[in-house]
């Protein structure tokens, strides 16, 4: 074997420590202790974190060859724009999302279960579903719903500027979590309506957020589990990240609840990664990955899409691309 494959090989293999350095910088907080421009020695940094000095200028060393911070001089480090974002109060920070993985990253454990057997890795490694075990540890719940909102914020915006929500009356969010997706669209469409909908343990989190957004009067919050039914009064049914996380099975059980309730002219809009053929890498075959250890779901290509609409009564009737690495999957109920 050449040696520029087996150079190449294990780097891939070393990739796992960057993964895990990025989730250790989010969590020790190392970016709010830098302002750009003014480089920080690594002994004033390890002080402040209470971190071992020499462990944490390798760790800084490694993640700044891969453009997370900048070493400018011997053993001090400024910002590049990756650090900047995992500064806390940088707009739209990522933080939270490296935060969050950290404190779930053994998940990564199960893989190789996963592939072996088909189930969640995180079943193998916690011995539960990751969102029953984000339950049962409700010191987590924060940290997942402030993880959820970095990794998917950026989002937002592209989703609202590419799809027309223009006809729609009242729209569920399904799954909907903290709220902060649907009051973007409640913010962008002044005329609408919304209800989010979600598990006990969410949806308190969610009133408090609808009420501080000024938002409780045009919204309702509704407690419920969308594997047993979802709330009728709604023309559009949204889901944003919800699908990827389950089984075929269990996806066409959740749309099957949604065309249950659904009017004839209504749709479901699933805001999903539409994953392409060919050899090409992308964040939806990179989300893939984490969809199998960690609740045991996964990334679809069009063609998965749409063949879950026409097992739970929808035909697929549009996707929207957007600029973010997202599309809009439209469904409308099959006659």
């Amino acid at each position: 074997m050449a040696l520029a494959e087996t150079e190449q090989l294990t780097k891939m293999m070393c990739g796992a420590a960057l993964s895990r350095a990025v989730c250790t910088l989010g969590e020790l907080g190392i970016s709010d202790h830098i302002e750009a421009g003014v480089p920080q020695p690594v002994e004033s940094l390890a002080r402040l974190t209470n971190t071992h000095e020499r462990s944490l200028y390798r760790l800084l060393r490694f993640t700044a060859s891969y453009g997370v911070f900048l070493e400018v001089e011997d053993r001090k480090f400024d910002h590049t724009p990756l650090s900047a974002a995992l500064r806390s109060d940088a707009a739209g920070t990522f933080r939270p999302a490296a935060q969050m993985f950290h404190h779930i990253f053994a998940a990564w454990d199960g893989l190789d279960h996963s592939v072996r057997t088909g189930e969640s890795g995180c079943v193998k490694v916690y011995g539960e579903p990751l969102f029953d075990y984000i339950g049962h540890h409700l010191d987590l719940a924060p940290i997942f719903d402030a993880g959820m909102t970095a990794f998917h914020g950026h989002e937002t915006a592209a989703m609202l500027d590419a799809y027309d929500f223009t006809g729609i009356t009242t729209l569920a969010d399904i799954g909907g979590g903290n709220g902060t997706l649907l009051a973007a669209v409640l913010g962008r469409y002044p005329q609408l309506r919304g209800i989010l909908f979600d598990l006990g343990h969410v949806v308190g989190r969610a009133r408090s957020g609808m009420q501080a957004l000024g938002l409780d009067q045009r919204c309702s919050v509704i407690e419920g589990n969308f594997f047993e039914s979802v709330p009728a009064g709604a023309d559009a049914y949204l889901m944003r990240h919800i699908i990827h996380d389950w089984t075929d099975e269990q996806s066409i059980r959740i749309l099957s609840n949604c065309r249950k309730v659904i009017p004839a002219h209504g749709r479901v809009l699933l805001v999903e990664f539409a994953v392409a053929g060919g050899n090409q890498a992308s964040l939806g075959k990179d989300a893939d990955m984490i969809m199998m250890a960690f609740p045991g779901g996964m990334e679809r290509t069009e063609a998965e899409y749409q063949d879950l609409f026409e097992q739970s009564g929808f035909r697929l009737s549009k996707l929207t691309r957007t600029k973010s690495a997202v599309s809009v999957v439209e469904g409308r109920p099959a006659p």
